[in-house]
């Protein structure tokens, strides 16, 4: 408010100093001569006022006209004047335009008008590792992968976009099947942006697929250091990495490096039943029996599993059934209740004939959890103890159709695996393999079926040479199946 009341009375006193004036030149009875060109002018005071303010606006036009020519001719010289950055400016709205149109036209999956608005905003801006991005985008999303690519590589030739040239290139190569030349981009890209997670994870998979396991193991380091990896993880991968390699080394006859890299993955993870039996049967071809037992047991003691009662039972190959019951309760006393301990136990014991305390062992499990292996148990049982052939035969045919019990699966996929792989045969994913139960399917046992044999061979030799009995088909079937290592199987 008050300055508004401010205002108002500056432009009043304004006004009055004005009228002031041109009354005092009115009042004045002097003339002005003025001689042009030999002829004199006759002018008022307040006439040769206006005059000379009217000169003045004169030459300030004729300046500027004269300033307007003068930079016309330097901007048709090519020099950079008033009207050259007029137009610039015009250029680079309707290149930021142009630019944000082919944003937005990738947004909408218009990939054709994306390129087009793209390359029109290259002609206005001449800033190529933007307008580059969009039209390499738009290629790919149309399919052009000629001008994608050549696009790529332009980006790769500058210094601000070379990392998003060749993870470009390396995304490329990874969809076309070229996994070497993706390998070889993806080292590449890791080298110019080291704590880049999604080019970690990408070489990381591509250097375990081609079985580069020292390579894997450095890039698994560099997650854990740029914080993309919990520390558990890391171990446990670290752990598969050194797995595979002391696989790798004794398939080549390195049997010092196996063993240390065996041990090193043991170390890092006890629980990884693969590592923990072969660093056991290591130490048993070394002759340290004790050493095996210690990993086997401590194993163990993370989850019971078929393939550590097995390198057990590799320590003593040649030992009676009763002395290996006793030497085994180092392992079934622990996890006593557990499903794999409890069939464990009634195998020691059918190997050793006490069929009424391998029934005791084996429990319910027949009812409650009944697959092919606790079936064919089951059936070893009956046989054992002199029952029927028809209902011997009935567990059998139960078993053939019942659930395969824990398996080697891909987490990914779904795969079953006879054997533990770093890698998944099916999906090629890396450590995605974990001991569970399978969905029923037509997948060959991998180790409930370490009694079939054994049982179908007494039913035949119970027959005698001219007994002739109608064997079950399924059990037939199961008859030809080799019979697995097992623990009890061993004696």
């Amino acid at each position: 408010m008050l300055w508004s009341l401010l205002r108002i009375l500056v432009f009043v006193v304004i006004v009055a100093a004005l009228a002031l004036g041109v009354g005092y030149l009115l009042e004045l009875g002097d003339m002005v001569l003025i001689t042009v060109a030999g002829r004199e002018f006759a002018l008022t005071p307040l006439t040769a006022v206006l005059a000379a303010l009217v000169v003045l606006v004169v030459v300030w036009v004729v300046l500027r006209l004269a300033g307007l020519l003068v930079a016309t001719l330097r901007f048709l010289n090519g020099d950079e004047t008033a009207i050259s950055r007029y137009f610039n400016r015009r250029g680079t709205q309707k290149g930021y335009q142009a630019l944000a149109d082919g944003m937005l036209a990738l947004a909408a999956g218009e990939g054709r008008l994306a390129i087009r608005k793209a390359q029109r905003a290259e002609t206005y801006l001449q800033r190529p590792e933007i307008t580059n991005l969009i039209v390499a985008q738009g290629a790919e999303m149309v399919g052009d992968d000629a001008l994608a690519t050549d696009t790529l590589k332009a980006l790769v030739q500058d210094d601000r976009t070379r990392f998003v040239g060749v993870r470009g290139l390396m995304k490329q190569k990874l969809e076309a099947g070229d996994t070497d030349t993706a390998l070889k981009l993806a080292e590449k890209a890791l080298t110019l942006r080291p704590q880049h997670e999604e080019v970690q994870d990408t070489l990381l998979h591509l250097q375990a697929r081609h079985e580069d396991w020292q390579g894997a193991r450095t890039t698994l380091a560099a997650k854990l250091k740029a914080g993309h990896l919990p520390r558990d993880v890391h171990k446990r991968r670290d752990a598969v990495l050194a797995l595979a390699h002391a696989r790798e080394a004794l398939a080549d006859g390195q049997i010092a490096e196996a063993q240390r890299d065996a041990t090193a993955a043991n170390r890092m993870s006890p629980g990884l039943v693969p590592a923990a039996v072969m660093a056991a049967r290591l130490e048993i071809d070394e002759g340290k029996p004790k050493i095996a037992a210690r990993i086997i047991v401590k194993a163990w003691d993370t989850g019971p599993h078929p393939d550590l009662a097995a390198a057990f039972a590799a320590i003593a190959p040649d030992e009676t059934p009763q002395e290996r019951i006793r030497r085994f309760a180092t392992l079934t006393n622990r996890h006593a209740d557990a499903e794999e301990t409890r069939l464990l136990k009634a195998e020691l014991q059918i190997a050793a004939e006490d069929f009424l305390a391998a029934r005791a062992a084996l429990g319910d499990l027949a009812e409650t959890r009944p697959t092919a292996r606790s079936l064919t148990i089951m059936a070893a049982i009956e046989r054992g103890e002199g029952g029927e052939d028809q209902l011997v035969r009935a567990w059998l045919a139960k078993a053939v159709t019942a659930s395969r019990g824990p398996q080697w699966i891909c987490s990914a996929c779904g795969h079953v695996h006879g054997e533990w792989h770093p890698i998944c045969a099916n999906c090629d994913r890396f450590d995605t393999l974990s001991w569970q139960e399978a969905p029923q399917s037509e997948a060959a046992l991998t180790g409930p079926d370490r009694m079939l044999p054994l049982i179908v061979g007494a039913l035949e030799d119970s027959r005698g040479d001219g007994d002739v009995v109608d064997a079950d088909p399924a059990a037939e079937a199961e008859a030809t199946q080799p019979e697995p290592e097992t623990a009890a199987g061993r004696s």
